[in-house]
């Protein structure tokens, strides 16, 4: 009995020294000419995430540290930098994790990379920020060991007015993966190969696309859940979402695609989950963690601001599910001609317009040779992008690419060429073609040509 015991506070102990792996000794900021370097000292090789947000000031870099607790008041650490504002701490989104705060002075992309011990230093985790600072004048008392910097340069983003501009970010969910196949067709079709074949589809149409930036929930056959599906939305501050599946009925009748948005009854329900879940009511509410960060956790205030952004995404959400519906039904048929309601958990992001497309039914057999069909996939995939990209046209979000961009209507006169086109509204022949989803540079009389002029 005594040696059981005696085992239980071993393990309890063991416990307790690795309950976290590492620690943050010291933070460190070094002001330059050309960037502000900040540098965390760690007991240990560094675990780690991060984002950014830029939507609006102030802007923010976000560094989670993860199985980490935090030793230095970030309050005292002398910050002399005109890029760097305030290094801070924020609420953890979960236990274990210590979440620092790094306010810049604009939407400036960070270099991140971790040092392994070296001489007298340990491990440590680097964050160059480019931009200068007049270093005669803002010396700090403190000053960054000199350490290799990685090979790449500090990219800035373009600037317009001095509003950053940034690509629309849209998250692809493939649906089911790994051991859930999800439904599989006559022929043995599994819903997780097709849906996975038009996300990659999807995704590089996005891509070529320079005003949009795809991330796919998962990139090949792995098991994604349904609440790592949707984090992957809220930690990349998405500004779209959208779950691909093949329908599947006992008759093999139905065919035909359709657009499903979430349900009120689904969304209360979302709502209340959120509220309670500390670690996800701080990844719904980080962009405006600034406006509640001296209301106590005004319990009443984060129900506000969440009723808003549900409010909002859910109208948004329906609205492109329509414009979806109209460019699916120009390459295959719809079993459903309008959006419809359902309790799906993977549309449970209450900050960002989500949608769920059934590409068709996988259980009707002609169809299901249509959605291992490369050229049927990427008919689809076009559609959902074509449908995607016309939301955003319709409902610009500010600081983003498409809501820079301004269009001209040209009818092809005789004689005229893309070339010449090109170079009397000074854009590239690619951007006409892109824009217009041409398949070749041929063009016919008559034919009518957005031009995207830009700003």
């Amino acid at each position: 009995m005594h040696q059981v015991v005696l085992l239980l506070i071993v393990s309890m102990s063991l416990f307790a020294v690795n309950a976290f792996a590492q620690s943050i000794d010291q933070v460190r900021v070094a002001p330059s000419a050309d960037k502000t370097r900040i540098v965390f000292d760690l007991s240990a090789e560094p675990t780690y995430t991060y984002f950014t947000i830029f939507d609006n000031a102030p802007y923010r870099l976000v560094i989670d540290f993860h199985n980490t607790t935090n030793k230095v008041d970030l309050a005292a650490v002398d910050v002399r930098s005109d890029v760097v504002r305030v290094v801070r701490p924020s609420g953890p989104p979960r236990p274990g994790t210590s979440r620092v705060v790094i306010e810049l002075s604009g939407a400036i992309t960070p270099e991140i990379f971790a040092l392994g011990p070296a001489g007298s230093a340990g491990h440590r985790l680097v964050v160059d920020i480019a931009g200068a600072t007049n270093v005669t004048e803002a010396a700090p008392t403190r000053t960054a060991p000199t350490v290799p910097a990685p090979d790449s340069t500090p990219r800035v983003p373009r600037t317009l007015d001095s509003v950053p501009i940034r690509p629309l970010v849209v998250v692809i969910d493939a649906g089911h993966g790994g051991r859930d196949p999800g439904s599989i067709g006559p022929a043995g079709t599994q819903e997780k190969a097709v849906t996975l074949a038009v996300a990659r589809k999807l995704a590089a149409r996005i891509n070529a696309d320079p005003g949009m930036r795809a991330v796919l929930t998962r990139t090949g056959d792995q098991s994604v859940s349904l609440a790592q599906r949707t984090s992957i939305g809220r930690r990349e501050r998405a500004d779209f979402f959208v779950s691909l599946h093949a329908d599947a009925f006992t008759s093999s009748q139905p065919r035909g695609a359709s657009v499903w948005v979430l349900s009120q009854r689904r969304s209360d329900t979302e709502l209340g989950r959120a509220l309670e879940n500390k670690e996800r009511l701080s990844e719904e509410l980080i962009d405006v963690e600034h406006i509640l960060q001296d209301a106590d956790d005004d319990p009443y205030l984060n129900r506000a601001m969440l009723d808003m952004f549900r409010d909002n995404s859910m109208a948004d959400g329906y609205e492109a599910a329509q414009i979806i519906l109209a460019e699916l039904g120009k390459v295959t048929r719809l079993h459903r001609n309008r959006p419809e309601g359902a309790s799906f958990g993977v549309l449970s992001a209450l900050r960002t317009p989500s949608v769920l497309v059934e590409l068709g039914f996988i259980s009707n057999p002609h169809k299901e040779r249509l959605l291992i069909n490369n050229q049927h996939q990427d008919r689809l995939a076009n559609a959902l992008y074509m449908g995607i990209r016309e939301f955003f046209i319709r409902n610009p979000v500010a600081g983003t690419s498409l809501a820079e961009l301004r269009l001209q209507t040209h009818v092809v006169a005789r004689g005229e060429s893309l070339s010449v086109i090109a170079q009397r509204y000074g854009v590239s022949v690619d951007a006409i073609v892109q824009h217009n989803n041409l398949r070749s540079t041929t063009i016919r009389v008559g034919q009518r040509l957005e031009i995207p002029l830009g700003r």
